[in-house]
């Protein structure tokens, strides 16, 4: 079995790729992806946008490999099937977090990354993502989306808000994870682990991890109607 790769490996690896490629010969997505879909983990997935006239509703997602993670909120890979944008059940998650940046790196033919977080139904929503634009002289056809998830976490009722490593934490202690396993998931240390949580237990007013994790669930917003799909 292949040994996950941290994203920041198979991003420069796809880079590279992009690189190689001849903008006086325009290549297709596959000649950029080839080199680590067998690479993706199970919290990393890779689609192809499809660009096709002004309108950025009528663009085309494909996935080309959907991820492994899986979530008690939605089932993701239905959600991000291959479809139009505009055809998208979540058109205010487009409109905020994919369309502008498709747009940006459309117009300046340059990669783009970031650490995305963002709603999704109503779901905090939190990856790491690559933007790939086809290296062309003229307009580019095809964008390549490739991200890796951080956490997809209900919002609970607790005044103030969450870091992004307290949001991962949460949400891999709610999938029933040890602060070991927690610890070896985010690349953070077992100690590091151990002191979010306990910061978590004091912040809830926890007696204990058991505690906590009642009062996670139990402080869990209603959810709008499009986020319990399945």
């Amino acid at each position: 079995m292949l040994k996950d790769k941290p994203f920041a490996a198979l991003t420069q690896k796809m880079l590279d790729a992009w690189i190689e490629t001849d903008p006086a010969d325009p290549a297709e997505p596959q000649r950029v992806y080839a080199g680590v879909i067998e690479l993706l983990s199970i919290k990393m997935r890779l689609t192809v946008f499809r660009i096709e006239g002004d309108d950025p509703l009528a663009w085309q997602m494909t996935p080309v490999r959907h991820s492994g993670f899986t979530s008690s909120l939605f089932n993701v890979n239905k959600i991000f099937e291959d479809q139009r944008i505009g055809d998208f059940k979540d058109q205010d998650y487009m409109a905020s977090a994919v369309i502008p940046r498709l747009r940006q790196v459309i117009e300046n033919q340059q990669p783009s990354m970031e650490l995305v977080k963002t709603k999704l139904f109503g779901i905090n929503l939190g990856y790491d993502r690559i933007l790939i634009p086809q290296r062309t002289l003229g307009r580019p056809r095809w964008v390549i989306s490739s991200s890796h998830a951080r956490f997809l976490l209900d919002a609970p009722k607790v005044p103030g808000k969450f870091d992004v490593d307290d949001e991962a934490v949460v949400q891999l202690l709610l999938e029933g994870c040890t602060a070991k396993e927690i610890a070896a998931q985010l690349g953070l240390s077992h100690r590091t682990v151990e002191h979010r949580l306990d910061r978590l237990k004091v912040r809830f007013g926890a007696r204990n991890l058991v505690h906590l994790v009642v009062m996670l669930l139990g402080g869990h917003v209603n959810r709008e109607n499009g986020a319990s799909i399945t």
